[in-house]
């Protein structure tokens, strides 16, 4: 045994070495995002192209918000459609190894045939499309609430707010559902939003890395 303990570094050495070792893994760790950043400043006006398109689907979604809803629930739909097929695939694959298999493949069957029929009959699909976001929306508005009693019972500040954040999207949850047309009016605002803020962060992303490539030149 003292033998074995002979063979050991001291302490403080032993110390030095994982320092050393964290530093070398922080310098590889650095060196490479410092790379990737290069190289991504090289092809900038790619991002700026994806931003200027993701800005145009926005623009676009506000113009057309008939046209959009309607595209919106077809690829809802084709969601469906291919989440089915493929959890289905799933289940009948590893039906030896996944005791409960049965009922991957009965969720996966549920979701193919309500992706055949949203795809059939649009109409349906904008309607399914339009409940299902008002149900989601109830759902997130009831664990927001969730939420502000399990800060409350913390004893966090503030949690007040998030519990009146919780109601006021229940409400607004029950807006949707009691009126479709509000529904299809908040998706499509949400999305071209969605769309025109992620395009705006692309923008000025590919303008920075433009000035750092002319500071590289």
């Amino acid at each position: 045994m003292s033998g074995q303990a002979g063979h050991r570094p001291p302490n403080g050495e032993a110390e030095n070495r994982i320092e050393y070792a964290i530093k070398k893994i922080i310098l590889y760790m650095n060196t490479n995002n410092f790379e990737t950043v290069k190289s991504s400043a090289k092809n900038w006006y790619l991002l700026l192209i994806l931003g200027v398109i993701f800005v145009l689907m926005g623009i676009w979604t506000l113009w057309t918000p008939v046209s959009s809803l309607i595209a919106i629930s077809i690829f809802f739909a084709v969601t469906f459609l291919v989440s089915g097929l493929f959890e289905t695939i799933y289940a009948i694959t590893n039906r030896k190894i996944i005791s409960e298999w049965g009922w991957n493949l009965a969720g996966g069957t549920i979701d193919l045939l309500i992706g055949i029929l949203l795809i059939a009959n649009p109409g349906l699909s904008v309607v399914f499309l339009l409940f299902y976001v008002g149900f989601a929306m109830i759902f997130r508005a009831i664990m927001t609430i969730g939420w502000a009693v399990q800060l409350n019972k913390l004893g966090v500040r503030n949690w007040g707010w998030v519990l009146a954040a919780g109601i006021l999207g229940l409400l607004f949850s029950f807006l949707l559902l009691w009126n479709p047309a509000v529904t299809g009016l908040f998706t499509v605002v949400y999305l071209s939003v969605a769309f025109i803020m992620l395009g705006s962060a692309q923008i000025i992303i590919s303008f920075r890395l433009k000035k750092l490539k002319k500071l590289e030149d």
